[in-house]
């Protein structure tokens, strides 16, 4: 059902999102989350609101281009069905009815980052590092861990037209 939905552009149920986003947090031990591109609608935000009872810290919106995206996206070779242009249109489509208003909703309580996504990698890095200073370990760990989970991610990423990571906190 994900993969179908997926190869269409359209957004999974809110409920089998949120549950598989949950059960992969209690799962984890952790108590602080970076959520890629999570929520999609607004229907996705207020039900995992309403089950987890979780509010983020922090929105990032990468901004970029339809046409910069399209060619990323194309140009990534990574094998996926859903990299191709009838798809990534269908996704645009998506993203401009669904997920900029929940763009917009955080907005209106100054959670949103926004972020130039046209940039190289690592001028990305550079504008989003500072986000993440209070979430700061003793020592040089969050160096480490951000050049390890963010780089990678940045890399391979950037051409999407928008992520909604969060910053959690419970």
């Amino acid at each position: 059902m994900i993969d179908n939905m997926m190869k269409e552009g359209k957004i999974v149920p809110a409920e089998v999102t949120v549950k598989l986003l949950e059960k992969a947090m209690k799962k984890s031990n952790n108590d602080k989350f970076l959520i890629d591109g999570f929520p999609r609608s607004l229907d996705n935000r207020e039900l995992f609101d309403s089950v987890t009872g979780i509010e983020p810290r922090f929105i990032l919106f990468f901004d970029c281009p339809k046409e910069e995206m399209e060619r990323r996206l194309l140009g990534r070779n990574q094998g996926r069905d859903d990299d191709n242009e009838d798809t990534i249109r269908k996704r645009f489509k998506t993203f401009i009815e669904t997920s900029l208003p929940v763009v917009k909703f955080y907005e209106e309580f100054d959670k949103v980052h926004k972020i130039d996504a046209t940039r190289t990698v690592d001028e990305v890095f550079s504008s989003i590092e500072p986000l993440f200073q209070e979430f700061k370990r003793t020592g040089s760990e969050l160096q480490e861990e951000l050049v390890q989970a963010i780089l990678p991610y940045l890399s391979c990423r950037l051409g999407a037209l928008v992520h909604t990571p969060f910053g959690f906190d419970k």
